[in-house]
């Protein structure tokens, strides 16, 4: 428990937070007109249109993909879906605001009413409420520039404008940083797994902002809170949240107040920064956007994209405890991200094995993907999509392993070779000529010569001393150079043992 929790609970108090999540939705167009909505790596400006320039005159056209995805996020998170909805006009001065407005939802969003559980560690799971889903169109980028006489100056670049934006508003349920990095875990989990955006934070396709007050424990809901952004991370947002819990709970131990405020975050100090008075919802003169009809839900189609909605993370986690015998711990690791658990369930479906050598077999594999696949991934910056081992490959070096043509340090060596040059495991045998040796006429004959050449071991092992037995095996390993079966080697050489001793 860190020094701050322990303060807030001195002080009888206990965090709020609530949690806003901005998700750039995988559409081929933007949210009210035609310009291709992926614009990463674009020249700036490139991707524009009279609409999405906000000139005079234009009108926008909703995406219905952009709805489709949003309702498909939405019943993944238990949510309620509006029968009727409408887009509105949210109102504020900023330069990345073409038209002067943005194009949002206010009081009748797509979604509302939802939840997504969390599992903090050593703790009892815990449901955290989601208010609403809606959609909106995303603002340009503002991209800030130091001259060569130290001024400041700001570019815009509205390739970003109108890319389609869905909000996720969660309820101020969280409690911790702790409990704020599960639920954006999850969150961003589930939106992989649904395939509806990148969810790539540094690129800001998946964006955070995070409310925070502290309150007395029991006590309703405060009428004050502070909002922190700039958080490009799942560790920035635990870092600022741990960060304003501290200093929160200073000016109350100080009586002094805390003003409602926009705060942002910086990486650099570690710290959050004030960087305007925070604005109520009134603010904005919400109304509703005119030039676009209202909307109109046919529960069919939400019935039919319920019926296509792909397996989640926690039901694909279960499946895998039940099915191939695995740990809770195992499984969760494995469904953590779809390409691993696609990775896991790719490689056991090119082994064919009975109901009872299953679960074996699966534990085995979890245990390379989870060690040594992941190992070498992290040092070589690569990804499971980009590994160079494909599951087949996997699979096939585990066959040697369990057909006895090579130890399991004879597979380490392979599998390290295979991941530098993407080889399959057989040709890197038979160019290095390894092969186990299970032949017990042949290790006999090691064995005899190696017992020839170390009496004392003998007379050792005679006397009680089982390390002796090791030191005789690890000499035939050597001699071996390793391929012989480590197994066999410790049966036949104890044979021998016994035989000269009696």
């Amino acid at each position: 428990m860190t020094t701050h929790y322990k303060s807030l609970s001195d002080l009888g108090m206990e965090a709020v937070i609530g949690l806003e999540v901005h998700v750039q939705l995988l559409t081929d167009s933007k949210m009210f007109c035609g310009c291709k909505a992926t614009y990463t790596g674009a020249e700036p400006n490139t991707h524009v249109c009279p609409v999405c320039l906000g000139m005079p005159g234009t009108l926008p056209v909703i995406n219905e993909k952009a709805i489709e995805l949003t309702v498909m996020t939405a019943l993944s998170l238990n949510c309620k879906i509006a029968i009727d909805s409408k887009f509105d006009r949210k109102n504020y001065p900023y330069p990345d605001l073409m038209k002067g407005y943005q194009i949002s939802q206010f009081d009748l969003p797509l979604t509302s009413k939802g939840w997504l559980n969390i599992e903090p560690e050593n703790q009892d799971d815990r449901k955290i409420g989601i208010t609403r889903v809606h959609l909106e169109e995303d603002t340009a980028r503002l991209v800030h520039r130091l001259d060569v006489t130290g001024d400041t100056y700001s570019l815009i670049d509205i390739n970003r404008s109108g890319v389609p934006l869905m909000e996720v508003v969660g309820e101020p349920d969280l409690q911790s940083a702790e409990e704020a990095r599960l639920y954006l875990t999850k969150l961003h989990t589930i939106l992989q797994y649904l395939g509806v955006s990148t969810g790539n934070m540094d690129e800001g396709s998946f964006r955070c902002d995070a409310n925070i007050s502290l309150r007395k424990i029991g006590d309703p809901l405060p009428n004050w809170k502070v909002e922190v952004k700039n958080m490009n991370s799942f560790r920035a947002v635990y870092r600022a949240l741990e960060f304003e819990i501290e200093r929160q709970s200073n000016l109350i131990k100080n009586n002094q107040p805390i003003i409602q405020e926009t705060r942002g975050w910086s990486e650099e100090s570690l710290t959050t920064v004030s960087q305007r008075v925070k604005e109520y919802a009134h603010d904005y003169r919400y109304f509703p956007e005119p030039d676009l009809p209202p909307l109109i839900i046919d529960p069919k189609w939400v019935d039919q994209i319920r019926s296509t909605l792909p397996e989640l993370p926690d039901s694909r986690r279960d499946r895998f405890c039940d099915y191939y015998g695995l740990s809770l711990y195992d499984a969760s690791l494995l469904t953590s991200t779809k390409p691993t658990a696609n990775y896991f369930e790719e490689a056991m479906q090119a082994y064919k094995p009975n109901k009872k050598e299953l679960s074996t077999r699966a534990k085995i594999t979890a245990n390379w993907i989870i060690g040594d696949l992941t190992h070498l991934l992290n040092e070589s910056d690569n990804t499971i999509e980009t590994s160079p081992v494909n599951p087949l490959a996997l699979s096939k070096l585990l066959d040697l392993m369990d057909d006895g043509k090579i130890s399991i340090r004879m597979a380490k060596e392979i599998f390290e070779e295979m991941f530098t040059d993407g080889t399959d495991p057989g040709s890197i045998m038979e160019k290095r000529g390894i092969l186990q040796i299970n032949d017990s006429e042949e290790l006999s004959k090691i064995i005899e010569n190696i017992l020839a050449n170390n009496q004392k071991a003998i007379e050792d092992y005679s006397k009680g001393k089982q390390n002796a037995l090791g030191f005789l095996v690890g000499q035939v390993m050597r001699q071996t150079k390793g391929q012989a079966n480590p197994q066999t080697a410790n049966e036949l050489v104890k044979t021998a043992l016994e035989e000269k001793i009696d």
